[in-house]
């Protein structure tokens, strides 16, 4: 069973607005992604801290278990709720989001415990991999100790990084691509979304 996990927790303080709710193409950001991934995992849930956020979102709701975290209370959540094996992580600001990638990194994270990409300089993109469910007493050990950084978890996890070569023709450099700031999102509307969205 392949879950998928929007994340949807944040505060939006770089924005200074709810970033979630910008339109882009004529509907709210998380609407866009949810809208994407919908049908395409035999589970799709959306992560946020307050269980009544986004009451227009039909989707199953995972509300913090352990609140106050960041990212890790969204993924610890995730991992105590899921069925399967583990949960895939795709963070609702990543418009260029694919799930036919999301799958292939799924199938690339093999016996590892966590999959993730890390890009030619060295940094990696955390909310846009998949996590087992064996990650969750290092989710709980994290949240204990304070360390809220989701590069802690997997560095101490039996991780695989991919690099983009990894993920051959599906891999686009829009693909991880965020929404922090203004200027982020005038760049989605204005040229980026609007004529090379990715449609899987």
């Amino acid at each position: 069973m392949n879950t998928v996990v929007v994340l949807a927790g944040g505060e939006s303080r770089r924005m200074g607005r709810d970033k979630l709710m910008l339109e882009i193409c004529g509907a709210p950001l998380l609407e866009t992604v949810v809208k994407r991934f919908r049908g395409e995992f035999d589970e799709l849930y959306v992560s946020v801290a307050d269980a009544g956020k986004y009451p227009e979102i039909a989707e199953r709701k995972l509300v913090d278990i352990r609140s106050g975290a960041g990212p890790i209370s969204g993924l610890h959540a995730a991992l105590a709720a899921v069925q399967g094996d583990g949960a895939f992580l795709v963070a609702a600001d990543l418009p260029y989001s694919s799930p036919a990638v999301a799958k292939r990194i799924i199938e690339l994270c093999g016996e590892k415990e966590a999959c993730v990409i890390k890009l030619p300089d060295g940094r990696i993109e955390p909310l846009f991999g998949y996590y087992k469910k064996s990650l969750l007493q290092l989710c709980e050990e994290a949240i204990d100790s304070g360390d809220y950084r989701m590069s802690g978890i997997l560095r101490k996890a039996d991780t695989r990084f991919i690099s983009p070569a990894d993920l051959g023709d599906l891999w686009r450099d829009e693909l991880i691509y965020n929404v922090n700031y203004p200027e982020d999102y005038d760049f989605v509307r204005g040229q980026g979304l609007g004529h090379s969205i990715i449609k899987n």
